[in-house]
């Protein structure tokens, strides 16, 4: 179903961090963050029919669609292009039986989470493996509620690490639905930079969530303003 060059490669001791493209497209960016200010490089290439025939080119280079970047103990999974869709539960399910054989000690997953459940002052919510050990800022993070479901990718990821009893948690970090989030990338970097112990400039990020947040109060006010004058004409 799936096939990673070179074949036989391995990752021992190392920590996987992915993300996908969901809400907020929180994950994706997060990781595409990571790789950019790490200079993580390139480590493996992922191959399947469930691929989307894409590449593209950055800096001169060929740049596939899904890779493995590494920098350190870090591996990132890169996924510029989703799966298609009525075959990602094939696909992540045979990355997941790949991740676990090839040595990897721990997995962290990033996903946005409808910031409309928000119910408090905290930024995410976590979900994790019978296996994974929380630690850190972790131990004191809330899981995610009860009525609340986890979809895609992530899910099916958590879904086959609890069944083998692998380590893997996720990160949630409260999102909009409606557009790309990059105050949501801030939390799961930060929360992540705090976790691996790497450190990591986040203002970007922010000052690119506060220019989208002003243009979106900015349209609405126009808008109000065309409303409120046509009731009048």
């Amino acid at each position: 179903m799936i096939e990673v060059l070179p074949r036989g490669i391995r990752f021992d001791g190392c920590k996987l961090i992915a993300g996908f493209h969901g809400i907020g497209a929180t994950g994706y960016w997060t990781v595409k963050y990571l790789i950019q200010k790490l200079e993580a490089e390139r480590a493996a290439f992922i191959d399947s029919n469930f691929i989307a025939p894409i590449c593209s080119i950055m800096n001169g280079k060929l740049v596939t669609p899904h890779e493995i970047l590494r920098k350190g103990d870090l591996a990132f999974l890169k996924i510029d292009v989703p799966v298609y869709k009525e075959h990602e539960v094939i696909f992540y399910r045979e990355f997941a039986k790949w991740v676990v054989d090839a040595g990897f000690e721990e997995v962290a997953l990033v996903g946005g989470l409808d910031a409309s459940l928000k119910v408090d002052d905290t930024t995410y919510r976590i979900a994790y493996t019978r296996k994974f050990k929380p630690r850190g800022e972790l131990l004191e993070a809330k899981v995610l509620e009860d009525e609340h479901v986890i979809v895609g990718p992530v899910a099916i990821l958590l879904n086959y690490f609890e069944m083998v009893g692998f380590p893997a948690y996720a990160i949630l970090a409260y999102a909009s639905t409606e557009r790309v989030d990059p105050r949501a990338t801030a939390v799961a970097v930060s929360v992540l930079s705090r976790i691996y112990g790497f450190k990591i400039d986040v203002t970007p990020l922010i000052k690119g969530a506060e220019a989208i947040e002003a243009e979106l109060y900015r349209r609405s006010m126009k808008e109000e303003k065309r409303v409120g004058e046509s009731i009048y004409t």
